[in-house]
């Protein structure tokens, strides 16, 4: 799993019909201390997260998981909203 930002929602006129229902949205992952790490990217969301929201989303297969048993075609899937993130520094 990995931590990101929401930063907006993707709306399609037209999709796959096993993606009706399925709310797509623009995320920018981060680092542990909430820097941009990478690029941006489009997300399914499973759990109604919001713009400005830190979030923890997964990659590969396991992103279809929260929509069984609909077989949707998707890379990446927001599955939790972030609290807090507590990190441990090394000595």
């Amino acid at each position: 799993m990995r931590l990101a930002v929401v930063k907006g929602s993707v709306v399609c006129t037209c999709k796959n019909p096993d993606m009706q229902g399925v709310k797509f949205l623009v995320i920018q992952p981060v680092d542990d201390h909430g820097r941009e790490n990478g690029e941006m990217l489009v997300a399914t969301d499973a759990i109604g997260a919001g713009a400005g929201e830190t979030v923890f989303w997964c990659r590969g297969r396991e992103a279809t998981i929260p929509f069984l048993p609909k077989q949707v075609a998707s890379d990446a899937c927001i599955i939790g909203i972030v609290d807090t993130v507590y990190t441990v520094r090394e000595r």
